[in-house]
């Protein structure tokens, strides 16, 4: 099973939604879709659900054109940001609506409902009413309800969006696990979060503003974004970006900060460039003599699960400093910041890549 998107373009009252979108996706596989909100992600979903038709292009499902079929035709399942459970039903017979809706025996519907509920670790809720359950446990019932049907198209758009931190955490693993499993089925993951979509891997589509910037890959694409856009969406905070220029065997950055090329940035033309670098490869402290330092005052430190970001100006240009550990700093406050110069990214004048980093053993 293989559907391909083919110059997709989805337009509401002349206002273009997606423009000129491509994939190919392939059963067993995992595929992520990246972007901001209101990039298009959900936009797709819809399209690749059958809930919309596309303005142009194709649809194409195992070689036909299904652009026009509707969603009970399609053999698709849908997760969406909110747990969507019939409040009604037990969580027994929310799992069930499907299979009975397709006149499946009763024998065979228990056993397939016990078998998805064991795989969630809800099959002990089973009697319970949605409204008893939380959070975590309502989206569970939802993506079992999904999972039950078999179908071999899968959509989940932002499914751990309203969920508390740990709780996404919890179910991201358990995500990943369940999806292994899934060999004969299409899935397609929509996020918002860099870090959710690193951690999912498989293939991946980066949106923003209803265009498709990139596809590939997961890690390769986060190693190697191909251009200012995909490098800041792919990363939280987004990427630092720093104008910069090359010469003589030097980079210049910003105003006045001087370091030697790194190696690979030496088949760089002599030129202007912006050059980016992530906020985990900044640091309070030199860990070894490769690193260049320069001070900063902080502007604001903001703190994010179990890191804090600073965002600290140096010269006029504001850098973001992730540091692991929930830490306080106060404002106006001056201290040395540290980077491998090995980190850095650069991208030309127009905003492609020019160069990237040589690849870690970690994609992160």
């Amino acid at each position: 099973m293989s559907l391909i998107v083919e110059n997709v373009d989805k337009d509401v009252d002349e206002v273009a939604h997606l423009q000129g979108i491509n994939l190919t996706l392939k059963r067993g596989a995992f595929n992520v879709l990246l972007g901001p909100t209101l990039s298009g992600k959900t936009s797709l979903l819809r399209l690749l659900s059958g809930l919309d038709s596309p303005s142009g292009g194709k649809i194409i499902l195992d070689g036909q054109d299904i652009g026009s079929v509707p969603v009970w035709k399609r053999g698709v399942s849908m997760v969406y940001q909110q747990f969507i459970n019939y409040p009604h039903l037990n969580i027994f017979e929310n799992i069930a609506f499907p299979l009975r809706r397709a006149r499946m025996a009763k024998a065979d519907i228990k056993a397939k409902v016990h078998e998805v509920a064991e795989m969630l670790h809800i099959d002990s809720f089973l009697d319970r009413m949605p409204g008893e359950l939380s959070g975590g446990q309502q989206q569970r019932t939802a993506l079992a309800r999904s999972l039950v049907k078999d179908a071999g198209l899968l959509l989940l758009d932002e499914p751990l969006l309203n969920l508390d931190y740990k709780l996404r955490e919890e179910l991201r693993d358990e995500f990943m696990n369940i999806f292994a499993k899934k060999q004969d089925t299409i899935i397609v993951y929509s996020t918002t979060e860099p870090f959710e979509a690193l951690m999912l891997g498989g293939n991946i589509c980066i949106l923003d503003e209803g265009r498709q910037l990139q596809t590939g890959l997961t890690h390769e694409v986060y190693r190697n974004p191909c251009c200012e856009a995909v490098a800041r969406i792919f990363n939280d905070p987004p990427m630092n970006m720093i104008d910069g220029i090359v010469s003589d065997g030097a980079i210049v950055l910003g105003d006045g900060l001087q370091l030697p090329l790194p190696s690979h940035l030496s088949a760089l033309a002599d030129g202007p460039y912006n050059f980016g670098i992530r906020a985990a490869h900044l640091s309070l402290t030199r860990a070894n003599a490769k690193e260049t330092g320069f001070d900063a005052v902080v502007e604001l430190a903001e703190v994010s699960g179990s890191e804090t970001f600073i965002h600290a100006r140096h010269n006029g240009v504001l850098w973001v400093v992730q540091e692991e550990g929930v830490h306080g700093h106060s404002m106006g406050q001056t201290f040395p910041v540290f980077f491998d110069p090995a980190y850095l990214f650069a991208f030309d004048k127009q905003g492609w890549l020019a160069a990237a980093p040589v690849p870690t053993d970690s994609p992160l």
